[in-house]
């Protein structure tokens, strides 16, 4: 894991261990994404021989778990949550809710009806 550690941050919020863990967890999936495609598609070409497939399958199997999708978790810009995200604000319910009743998000108010 040290070898994927960022040398140095640039987040604009709330940083611990977490964050910083998923920080680099994006980075190395951008960094090994293409590799994975390509692999992925000759395991799943069945006009290349079984030998080609396998080898590709086993490259794929011992690659790092960073490099897997997966792995990535979206995260609060304001405390670090892993739960209760909402994904087009990038923030947790609570401060989403905070956030709106004090006008700082534009185009957002509470309804009424």
């Amino acid at each position: 894991m040290s070898m994927f550690r960022a040398k140095r941050l640039d987040l604009g919020c709330f940083v611990n261990v977490k964050v910083i863990r998923d920080h680099t967890k994006r980075q190395v999936f951008a960094e090994h994404e293409t590799e994975r495609q390509a692999l992925r598609y000759i395991i799943r070409n069945l006009s290349l021989p079984q030998r080609t497939r396998a080898q590709a399958q086993l490259q794929l199997a011992q690659m790092h778990c960073y490099t897997r999708p997966t792995q990535i978790r979206n995260r609060c810009i304001e405390g670090g949550k892993g739960r209760g995200i909402l994904r087009d604000f990038k923030m947790s319910r609570y401060n989403f809710r905070v956030h709106a009743l004090a006008g700082h998000i534009p185009g957002v108010k509470k309804a009424s009806w």
